[in-house]
């Protein structure tokens, strides 16, 4: 028997994908259907065709991705959320669950052929150091970034905590390039960030789903509620837009924490027996306050889990454009030293019984954004039912993606700005009943 973990993917590409749940199952040989004659006739086939290509190609190949290429052509073509994982690919995905890694605390880019900063993060070697937005580093330990792809340089930033690692900066304010040397630490993603808004409301944004999401919440909930104060506080957004996803188990904290029972999701597989079903503890982190939820196109998975939760027990007004509808829930079964499997094995439904895949999650209000005359028509997302070979669904009728266009300046955010509206009674809707009638 061994160990398999469920998961959530993050949906798109230029989005991310994401990760490892700690939702654990064991899997026993029992349960395995016997393969056909024609089945190891087919398998036999392929041995002699890698037999072929190994001995008669023009050039010697390299075996084991010949092994890895065809293993990793079965996947991808049952769904476009399977695949496998080399080493490094796996090992990277457990750095993206927990959230925590040894580096220097910079989010970059690639542009040009360099790697442009795109904001140091607070209280990190890069930080402290002095490093500023739109710095571009030119050498890491005296190579040159330029030929190098945006993860192999990543890969060269990050190293064992305490090790020292030498840069190289051009800054448009100095002639003269910097070089600075700083020592890696452990540098925790942060998912959550929240402010308060007018005196009267809190914000709080997920950016995605790992180890650190839930308890990031918890304290921007109370540091908020601190800060506004319980009685003048009218309610928080939830600002899911962009969030491609991430742990199944976070989705169901982050559920919880605004929900005081009832079902939160359930996942069903391809037995009836591997149904699993999530439900809400006593407690609402915030005493009842109003919840407005902000999705978009860019909204998909874990996130859509949360949606849908809170939209289904009425719990919150979600506002925006139709999320991007990836229903499905994927295992990681690690496979010794060799990487890891991920594969498809089960859908996700809401507490009504609904599956969004492909389909969406449908807002309560939709709100569109004004987007800039050079980002119109790219600021759409396919949506699960625009990627090949998605899961269908018999007698539902696909959606394709909306916008996931955010503008970088709050005054500007119409959903936002609508959202606050909300809280504030300007407009009526779900989000101003604090109670409602919950389903069981």
């Amino acid at each position: 028997m061994r160990k398999v973990s469920l998961i959530l993917l993050g949906a798109f590409l230029g989005v991310g994908s994401s990760v490892v749940a700690t939702q654990t199952r064991l899997l026993s040989g029992t349960s395995a259907v016997a393969a056909s004659a024609e089945t190891y006739r087919q398998l036999s086939l392929f041995g002699d065709v890698f037999e072929k290509v190994r001995t008669d190609y023009v050039e010697k190949p390299d075996e084991a991705k010949l092994i890895e290429a065809a293993v990793n052509g079965m996947l991808t073509s049952l769904d476009p959320h399977s695949s496998y994982m080399d080493s490094k690919s796996f090992r990277d995905m457990q750095v993206q669950t927990r959230g925590e890694f040894g580096g220097l605390g910079i989010e970059v880019t690639m542009e040009d052929g360099l790697i442009k900063v795109v904001t140091p993060i607070d209280d990190t070697p890069a930080s402290k150091a002095g490093i500023l937005t739109n710095d571009v580093i030119t050498q890491i330990d005296e190579d040159q970034v330029q030929g190098l792809t945006l993860n192999q340089a990543v890969d060269k930033m990050r190293g064992p905590v305490n090790s020292p690692v030498k840069l190289k900066i051009s800054r448009k304010e100095s002639k003269d390039p910097i070089e600075v040397t700083l020592n890696r630490d452990v540098i925790k993603i942060k998912p959550v960030r929240s402010r308060a808004e007018g005196g009267d409301v809190g914000y709080i944004r997920l950016t995605q789903f790992n180890e650190q999401t839930f308890d990031g919440l918890r304290a921007a909930i109370d540091k908020l509620n601190t800060e506004i104060g319980a009685d003048k506080l009218k309610g928080y957004v939830l600002d899911l837009r962009n969030n491609p996803g991430g742990l199944l188990d976070q989705a169901v904290m982050v559920s919880d924490a605004f929900l005081d029972r009832g079902e939160i999701v359930s996942t069903r597989g391809r037995n009836p027996d591997e149904t699993q079903r999530f439900s809400a503890k006593s407690g609402d982190l915030t005493k009842g306050k109003p919840i407005v939820v902000l999705v978009n196109g860019g909204s998909a998975s874990a996130s859509e889990i949360v949606a849908g939760a809170l939209q289904d027990h009425k719990r919150a007004t979600v506002l925006g454009t139709r999320s991007f509808g990836k229903g499905s829930v994927q295992s990681i079964i690690p496979l010794g030293g060799s990487g890891a499997l991920r594969l498809t094995t089960a859908r996700y439904y809401t507490p009504s019984g609904r599956s969004i895949q492909a389909k969406g999650i449908e807002p309560d209000q939709e709100v569109l954004q004004e987007v800039p005359d050079e980002l119109k028509g790219k600021d759409e997302t396919k949506g699960e039912a625009g990627l090949k070979g998605h899961l269908k669904q018999k007698d539902v009728e696909e959606r394709g993606g909306s916008s996931a266009y955010v503008p970088p300046d709050p005054a500007k955010d119409k959903q936002l700005i609508a959202a606050f509206d909300f809280l504030r009674g300007i407009q009526k809707g779900a989000a101003n009943t604090p109670k409602a009638a919950v389903p069981n």
